[in-house]
């Protein structure tokens, strides 16, 4: 039996690639993975999550960015695509483009059957080598269940978990609350099997 060797790709090869692709990926130091395509569960709680943050921080400084806006994490060399982020202040921008930022202060990601155990580890792992960032989010789009991550002292790392509609969240890093109503707010759990 042959085995297949992988390809190395640099990060300006994947740069190059994904300014033409048809469909989004993320680079993983070296290796190209095509993203899933989302739910119809998934757009909508990244849609309410979204809508929710940027009405309430109107006129403050800090700003949401939702789905197509790239992330850069230089320590583990990662580009990925958060499905909601906030940012205090302005962006950091890698250098030389406009669509990639260094500096998001809240993450929050939407999870699907393929990517929930590395949105729990691997990822969350780079996340929290970024600065700037103070609070994880993680959300299942099939049943009621949100686990959140709010940085401490020192490198330590708060857990909160929400598994009722009646339970408010706040998001530590901004001081807000939000229902976990409304966060799941045009959620149909009937179509929980498909991917997303």
């Amino acid at each position: 039996m042959m085995q297949t060797q992988q390809r190395y790709y640099t990060p300006d090869e994947y740069l190059a690639q994904e300014e033409v692709a048809e469909f989004r990926s993320e680079y993983r130091d070296g290796e190209i993975v095509p993203m899933t395509g989302g739910s119809i569960n998934h757009n909508q709680i990244a849609g309410n999550i979204y809508a929710f943050l940027k009405f309430t921080l109107r006129q403050t400084d800090y700003k949401p960015y939702i789905g197509d806006l790239r992330l850069w994490i230089p320590q583990y060399r990662q580009y990925t695509y958060p499905d909601v982020f906030l940012i205090q202040g302005q962006p950091i921008f890698q250098e030389q483009r406009t669509d990639t930022v260094l500096n998001p202060c809240l993450i929050v990601e939407v999870l699907s059957k393929s990517t929930k155990d590395y949105d729990r580890t691997d990822k969350f792992r780079y996340y929290r080598s970024i600065p700037e960032l103070r609070e994880y989010v993680l959300i299942n789009q099939y049943e009621i269940e949100i686990e959140q991550y709010t940085k401490a002292e020192g490198s330590s790392w708060l857990f909160q978990a929400y598994e009722a509609e009646t339970e408010k969240i706040t998001f530590g890093s901004i001081n807000i609350e939000m229902t976990v109503e409304d966060i799941y707010e045009n959620v149909n759990f009937n179509l929980g099997d498909q991917e997303g």
